[in-house]
């Protein structure tokens, strides 16, 4: 079969507020009207149903990652597309769960942690900086950015489209999809769709 056929996992990691989430939900709606399977386990949706009871301690959030780890690779072993928008903070787990999943493409969402204070609708890097939360990754956790990622954006400078353009001609150069974008134009969305990602871009701050 080809590998363009096969499932596979997509790791989306950066800071919070980075724009990971808003990439994979562009990504994910990108390949299903390809008619690809797709799953994605968002960081948040996962603390609240697959990890729920774990806190933010080094070694809890090693155990959530590798649960996000183990559901992608039974996911991408059985001909589903697994999209991981987690934080996953630490180098070696993400290299554990690289280990893990046969066809493993890493994606770091590069931005600097001023512009995600600024993107930050929810408050919390405000609530971390004033000593509210603790253990919060950029603040007062450390966050080890890949050293090779199979594909960099950077999403302080790019526009979401534009980096989900990066991230599909990457995949399909990966031989993972097949080459179906050729211009901006050529992504397109429904209107409930284009209501949708309008809003989530302003929620971010990107609009």
């Amino acid at each position: 079969m080809e590998k363009s056929k096969n499932g596979f996992t997509i790791w989306f990691t950066g800071l919070p507020s980075s724009g990971k989430s808003t990439l994979a939900e562009l990504l994910a709606t990108e390949l299903r009207n390809c008619g690809r399977n797709v799953e994605v386990l968002d960081g948040d949706i996962v603390r609240t149903n697959l990890s729920k009871g774990l806190g933010f301690s080094k070694e809890d959030r090693d155990i959530n990652i590798r649960r996000i780890g183990f559901v992608c690779q039974l996911l991408s072993r059985n001909g589903v597309i697994a999209i991981s928008a987690a934080i996953s903070p630490y180098k070696k787990v993400r290299e554990e769960v690289r280990e893990m999943i046969d066809d493993f493409v890493e994606v770091f969402v590069d931005c600097p942690v001023d512009e995600c204070i600024h993107r930050d609708v929810k408050g919390l890097y405000k609530k971390a900086l004033d000593g509210e939360i603790k253990q919060f990754t950029g603040v007062s956790d450390p966050y080890e950015e890949p050293v090779n990622p199979e594909i960099r954006v950077e999403s302080h400078r790019e526009t979401p489209h534009e980096s989900l353009k990066k991230i599909l001609s990457q995949l399909a150069d990966l031989g993972y999809i097949e080459s179906f974008i050729k211009d901006e134009a050529e992504i397109g969305y429904s209107d409930k769709e284009e209501v949708l990602l309008k809003q989530r871009l302003v929620d971010l701050g990107y609009m």
